[in-house]
């Protein structure tokens, strides 16, 4: 029931927030609450990975991709996750997570996500996802298609690239 009032909230937040562009970064302040803790009282792992799916919600909506994307009939998929815990997060901590496209190829988008508090790092994920339509996998450049843009891939950063080549 938290995720779903979450959800709700960034919804509704997000038509009264400022447009994005979909490489900017999109940034939601959040709370730990108590049905996100587990027996060690801090934040549960699988909470973040829950969480993470909001930041996209928020990077979608803000930047017109989800209005497209269900017109359409896409529906966004995750093929993988990476994420490396570094700090706690404990009972109403406030903090913010951070998404970000950070590069694509030919099939998938790569996305960077960080929890921070106080401007330290908490926990970072990268996140390997695309579309698909009733037709099959849409590539990325047709996303970016969808909003009239034609924007050239950025490199694909160092630590996202070891990724990749060790997830295969």
């Amino acid at each position: 029931m938290n995720l779903l009032l979450r959800l709700i909230w960034v919804l509704i937040r997000a038509p009264f927030r400022r447009k994005l562009h979909p490489l900017s970064e999109s940034v939601l302040q959040m709370r730990v609450m108590p049905n996100d803790l587990d027996l060690n009282m801090h934040m549960n792992n699988g909470r973040y990975l829950s969480l993470m799916d909001l930041g996209r919600v928020d990077l979608l909506l803000r930047s017109g991709v989800l209005g497209a994307m269900l017109k359409l009939q896409w529906q966004p998929l995750v093929g993988a996750v990476n994420i490396r815990y570094r700090l706690s997060l404990l009972p109403f901590a406030k903090y913010r997570l951070h998404t970000k496209i950070v590069a694509w190829d030919e099939k998938w988008i790569y996305i960077e996500q960080r929890f921070e508090q106080k401007n330290r790092l908490i926990a970072r994920g990268h996140i390997k996802a695309l579309f698909r339509s009733p037709q099959g996998n849409v590539k990325p450049e047709e996303v970016f298609g969808l909003l009239k843009m034609n924007i050239d891939p950025p490199a694909i950063p160092e630590r996202v690239r070891k990724w990749i080549e060790n997830e295969m």
